[in-house]
């Protein structure tokens, strides 16, 4: 596993120890850029079933300003800060232990807007659908933002959630990755730079 593209390119970073979570591989990692990027202009970036931080910390590479990381699990957070240190992202990250509803609220209490949101929950206890009417109602997306769900291939997410609509859909084995806009939104780099 390493970073795939931009200042930190080629770095190695650690999987979290044990087999409770599974990383997203470079190749996805690098189509999902792909679809959205591949490269940002500075934003904020949440990545919130964070694991070893892989894919927040390749936003922070492909130039998003400050990525927040959101674990339960303590194993996940210390391959996090071990992978942030890595890269010397560790001033551009906050990292929190905690579950996705709880973390969502705290955050809307905090008035942030992301142009990245990273859902990539356990396969078998998915609540994709719940988390994305929470970050409608919450207003945690900037209006040019985007919301990558990566779930089992086997899961069929729909066209359209609150003000959401699915922009793009790849499929890789296994695993499948759901892009949602914005059902009004520009399709590029915009300008929510709140950090």
């Amino acid at each position: 596993m390493r970073v795939v593209s931009g200042s930190c390119k080629g770095r190695p970073l650690k999987a979290v120890p044990g087999t409770s979570t599974r990383p997203t591989t470079d190749k996805v990692k690098e189509s999902i850029f792909n679809m959205i990027g591949p490269y940002f202009d500075g934003g904020l970036s949440l990545d919130l079933f964070a694991g070893s931080g892989g894919l927040g910390i390749e936003s922070l590479s492909r130039g998003i300003d400050k990525t927040i990381f959101i674990d339960r699990e303590y194993k996940a957070l210390q391959t996090v800060k071990a992978n942030l240190q890595a890269c010397s992202f560790t001033e551009k990250a906050e990292v929190y232990k905690n579950d996705a509803e709880r973390a969502i609220k705290a955050l809307m209490k905090r008035e942030l807007s992301f142009k990245l949101i990273l859902l990539d929950p356990p396969y078998k206890k998915q609540r994709l659908l719940d988390l994305l009417e929470s970050i409608y109602a919450g207003n945690l997306l900037s209006y040019d933002g985007f919301i990558v769900c990566e779930h089992g291939s086997d899961v069929v997410l729909p066209e359209k959630v609150s003000g959401f609509i699915k922009w793009k859909k790849e499929i890789y084995g296994m695993i499948a990755v759901s892009i949602y806009r914005f059902e009004n939104g520009e399709g590029g780099q915009g300008d929510s730079n709140n950090v």
